[in-house]
């Protein structure tokens, strides 16, 4: 048994992927005997995270004793200093879902951003990657013992048969989902500009996901929808609990998230499960679930115009969309578990524990 320390910000109830991610690693280690210690920090801005390298309370929350310290990288503003004093005799390792050097920004902050990423991967004993993406981006900033293990599919088959998938594919409208934050890195402006350019006679889109987010950005969002006029064709439902999300999910055709970048994009498996090919981004690692033409579609970033000519066609062939459906629901199937997910990451844990508790 395992005595494990998590770092996370806020509450690990939090609905994002790489939440999920942090709580199924939980589930598993508790569920197999280890003794699984959440060490939540506020969640503030990244300015007010750096501060907390003076919080002597930080820094006594990570001292343990633990036998592993796992960290969500998404904290490395608040850990680089804390770290560097932990004078232990236990692994510390971090979980990266995106690094935030992979980001959007303008060079000079890039810089910023990159450097203290760096210095605090530079403190810990190991990294678990949830995609080749981000293991290839870390391995531009740090060289590091690291494992890839990309998160699991869900512990059953959702309740959709592929009959009802099959027969779902000939309705119309086509019904477009996308699930996530209303922010602007997830390119719902993208999607609404690039289905406005096809017949609203043919399609609807349903945007699943919290208003609260970036009120601004939605604010600007239900404008462009307005000038567009596509009030009777968009539909923004704000979060909303899982029986109705899955409910969503069983009676759409396709889920679109064309994000500016995404790691790895743990809603398109789960979207997936329901027999929903996912339109995704080549930015970031969601060509190591869809694969372009055969289970979804994959187009450049911030490009409403590619959007516009890769559902187009769908949306005459509706065998095409039945066969894609059926290839998404097969994917699913053959993706590995949660369980897998989690014995995979619990070796590697118990393989850097034991080699720190035989150095002298």
């Amino acid at each position: 048994m395992m005595h494990v320390g998590l770092v996370i910000y806020g509450d690990l109830g939090n609905t994002s992927g790489g939440f999920l991610y942090d709580r199924e690693i939980v589930e598993y280690l508790r569920e197999r005997g280890d003794d699984v210690e959440v060490i939540s920090l506020p969640w503030r801005t990244y300015r007010h995270h750096l501060r907390d390298n003076l919080s002597p309370d930080v820094y006594r929350q990570l001292r343990g004793p633990y036998d592993v310290l796992l960290q969500d990288e998404l904290c490395h503003p608040s850990l680089l200093l804390p770290n560097r004093r932990l004078d232990q005799d236990y692994p510390t390792v971090s979980i990266v879902h995106s690094a935030k050097a992979a980001e959007t920004r303008s060079s000079s902050w890039n810089w910023l951003f990159q450097e203290i990423e760096r210095q605090y991967l530079r403190t810990v004993d190991g990294i678990v990657y949830n995609s080749r993406a981000t293991a290839e981006t870390v391995g531009r900033l740090v060289d590091a013992p690291g494992i890839i293990v990309p998160p699991g599919r869900g512990h059953c088959l959702p309740s959709v048969t592929a009959d009802e998938i099959a027969a779902r594919a000939y309705e119309t409208p086509i019904r477009i989902v996308f699930v996530g934050n209303l922010i602007p890195r997830k390119g719902v402006d993208i999607l609404v500009d690039g289905l406005a350019r096809l017949p609203t006679r043919e399609w609807r889109l349903t945007v699943i996901g919290s208003l609260e987010s970036d009120r601004r950005y939605v604010a600007w969002l239900r404008q462009l929808i307005e000038q567009f006029g596509l009030e009777e064709a968009v539909t923004l439902t704000g979060r909303l609990p899982d029986p109705e999300l899955a409910d969503h999910l069983r009676r759409h055709h396709l889920l679109a998230m064309p994000s500016t970048y995404e790691a790895f994009g743990i809603v398109y498996l789960e979207g997936m499960g329901f027999g929903l090919p996912a339109l995704a981004t080549t930015a970031g690692g969601a060509d190591e679930i869809v694969s372009d033409g055969e289970n979804g579609f994959l187009v450049p970033p911030n490009d409403p115009r590619a959007i516009a000519e890769r559902l187009e066609p769908v949306l005459d062939d509706r065998d095409r969309l039945r066969e894609m459906s059926l290839a998404a629901r097969e994917t699913y199937e053959m993706h590995h578990s949660w369980t897998e997910t989690g014995s995979r990451i619990r070796d590697f844990l118990q393989r850097l524990a034991g080699q720190k508790g035989d150095q002298p």
